[in-house]
């Protein structure tokens, strides 16, 4: 039995296939889903969401936040942007973590809502930079 993954950006359907299993990067720490799995809804952070068949990783993807929900049949993932691992750039990645600090630094830090955003840039920001690195 296999989960039926769907990866979608706001532009476009990215992939549409079967996989073994999926690891997401779910808000409170990454996430497997396997076949079977109780259904849900989670917010994923900026990271890696790996593919694999048995054992082996496919493909992995970055994304820097967005939403997945899956069931026991399925996973659906909505994400901001997804770029492949292999395509990520260590210098676009250093020099999206340099705006994001300097995001945060500039941040009003008596709004609570604007310094959440600033802070969740951040650590997307970062996130990229060591997909980046670990490719």
């Amino acid at each position: 039995m296999k989960v039926a993954l769907e990866i979608v950006s706001p532009e476009r359907r990215i992939l549409s296939r079967e996989v073994d299993m999926v690891v997401i990067p779910a808000a409170e720490g990454e996430m497997g889903i396997l076949p079977n799995h109780a259904p849900g809804i989670v917010q994923l952070r900026g990271g890696t969401v790996r593919l694999y068949e048995g054992p082996r990783v496919t493909d992995t993807f970055f994304v820097p936040g967005g939403f997945a929900e899956y069931t026991p049949e399925r996973c659906t993932i909505l994400a901001n942007a997804v770029v492949p691992v292999a395509q990520l750039s260590r210098e676009t990645a250093q020099a999206t973590l340099a705006q994001a600090q300097s995001t945060y630094a500039a941040a009003d830090k008596m709004n609570p809502a604007e310094t959440e955003l600033a802070m969740e840039a951040l650590q997307s920001a970062e996130a990229m930079l060591a997909s980046a690195q670990a490719a």
